[in-house]
């Protein structure tokens, strides 16, 4: 497939893969709507906000919220009041209203681009998003959009934005981890990954969304230019992110069925333990930049 021309491509392409991905998104990422969810979203939101996050929003908005993680999270844990959620894919619209269903939660879902919301100006007093950003095709375009449905005041947050430093320095892990899948699969007794599988063909899309990785100063120079304040940014995970990138990796070369217990239990607590880690001791003496993740919040003046 030839690189991505234009905007409307990447938009396109964009629709398609998480249109293909919704299904199954949650239980690939193992994402979760109970106490350890809440944790994750609100440990997040706590590096950014500190004390703030105590006080709670009235009227959130989520960018590419996909599924529902921050947003179905963040209601549950009563940081907000009435939760707006988007996404450009029509399958993640309909499986976030889905979770936000059974989970008992009134939740207002609607397709959009983020580069051009359908909500009038200073709407919200929180707008937020997860590894959404670098999707998108026209940052300076959203971030101006961010800006103007925010109340005066109101905070941007978003997290789980790739750096580029971060991103290269996880391809090491993943490299290790292709090289050791044959032996692992035979110690945990595991059959190989099954080839193809339905609509494989939108899955190799994934390589055309993510359109960007991050500097640190990229992130403040687009909050920036749109007119925020206190901009500041984070990174987030570091020995947690190799964990986790080695053992999803070894995973995907394994049948899922086949994947013992015991081993998901191992992974799973293993990868909590090491955000610890990160958190009390790499993140505050570490640049942001060599991180997996940046974090960025600004204020609407």
């Amino acid at each position: 497939m030839e690189a991505l021309r234009s905007a409307d491509d990447i938009r396109e392409v964009n629709t398609r893969y998480h249109d293909v991905a919704a299904e199954s998104y949650d239980s690939k990422w193992g994402i979760d709507f109970g106490q350890v969810g809440q944790a994750q979203v609100l440990r997040k939101l706590r590096k950014l906000l500190g004390p703030e996050l105590k006080d709670g929003y009235d009227r959130s908005l989520e960018i590419g919220a996909g599924t529902g993680y921050f947003s179905l999270n963040l209601l549950q844990a009563g940081v907000v009041g009435e939760a707006t959620c988007t996404d450009i894919s029509p399958g993640m619209v309909a499986t976030l209203a889905g979770n936000a269903r059974r989970l008992g939660l009134d939740v207002k879902a609607a397709r959009a681009d983020a580069e051009s919301l359908p909500f009038a100006d200073s709407s919200f007093d929180l707008v937020l998003g997860h590894a959404v950003l670098h999707h998108l095709p026209n940052l300076r375009r959203a971030f101006a959009e961010f800006h103007r449905v925010l109340r005066p005041g109101g905070r941007i947050v978003f997290a789980g934005e790739p750096s580029r430093v971060g991103d290269r320095i996880a391809s090491f892990p993943k490299r290790g981890a292709v090289v050791l899948a044959p032996l692992w699969r035979r110690l945990v007794r595991a059959a190989p990954a099954p080839p193809g599988g339905p609509c494989s063909c939108d899955h190799d899309l994934e390589r055309f969304v993510d359109i960007h990785a991050f500097d640190p100063g990229d992130l403040s120079r687009h909050a920036r230019r749109a007119g925020f304040l206190d901009i500041e940014i984070r990174g987030e995970e570091l020995a947690a992110n190799w964990f986790g990138w080695f053992n999803r990796t070894l995973e995907a070369f394994a049948e899922p069925e086949d994947v013992p217990m015991l081993w998901r239990q191992y992974a799973f607590h293993g990868y909590l333990m090491l955000q610890r880690v990160d958190e009390r001791l790499l993140e505050p003496l570490l640049p942001p930049a060599i991180f997996y993740n940046l974090l960025l919040t600004a204020r609407r003046s």
